[in-house]
């Protein structure tokens, strides 16, 4: 072998170590959990109305014992957190910020008043999941268990949002400015209205409405692993602003 051919082999190896640590090191980065935001001392606490499905501040079973949500304890170290059972006016009147996360259907009535609380300033951060496979000791049919798919009666279609379900069901890794969340057959939401605008990945949308706004996030099993959670509560943090 010729030095010159020696020299161009140590070379070549030497790029292909390079291009495996740099994929390395991009693999890594887009793995890495979404950053959290830190606590506020209770007394700086804004009121974050809650309205959900899912067993995160009432555990499914008829028990005095809390379910451990990590969601929960993510949202109460800066909100003072107010589970609402429905988005009437009554309920979301004198407040401003609303997290409504698989919300079982809302009757037309009720849709409308929440439709005008958003347009006269409130915010709201909607997890509409279109194929939920959170677990659930309760079965298909039980009034009492979560929704499987987000109960769309015409309110995304209003505020300007599509909401398409997945073509395939599994876990998905999603990559969202640098950081990765972990979803369950999440949905793709496309904007169809001039006031939203939707991500390359589709899993969140903005909308402003009147002189308020809505975040859509297609997916709610993302709730359940602490590593993603940094999507929940940078957009709610969003919303405050």
């Amino acid at each position: 072998m010729t030095p010159w051919k020696g020299r161009r082999r140590n070379l070549a190896a030497a790029i292909g170590v390079l291009l495996v640590a740099v994929a390395l090191v991009v693999g890594l980065a887009v793995r890495r959990p979404t950053p959290t935001l830190p606590p506020r001392p209770p007394a700086e606490r804004p009121d974050l109305l809650l309205l959900t499905s899912l067993p995160i501040i009432f555990p499914e079973e008829l028990t005095l014992q809390s379910p451990r949500s990590p969601a929960l304890a993510a949202l109460q170290t800066r909100y003072r957190v107010m589970p609402v059972s429905t988005a009437d006016w009554r309920s979301l009147a004198g407040h401003r910020l609303l997290l409504m996360a698989q919300p079982r259907a809302q009757p037309g009535e009720i849709l409308v008043e929440l439709d005008r609380w958003v347009r006269d300033g409130g915010h709201v951060l909607l997890l509409a999941d279109p194929a939920l496979e959170w677990p659930s000791s309760r079965p298909l049919g039980d009034p009492l268990r979560p929704p499987m798919a987000f109960a769309d009666t015409g309110l995304l279609m209003h505020w300007g949002v599509r909401l398409d379900s997945p073509e395939q069901l599994g876990l998905r890794e999603i990559a969202l400015d640098g950081a990765s969340v972990r979803t369950v057959a999440p949905g793709t939401l496309v904007a169809i209205g001039r006031g939203c605008a939707a991500g390359d990945s589709g899993l969140v949308a903005h909308c402003r409405i009147g002189k308020g706004e809505a975040t859509i996030i297609a997916d709610a099993d993302f709730l359940g692993d602490s590593a993603s959670l940094g999507l929940l509560m940078g957009e709610l943090d969003r919303l405050e602003q």
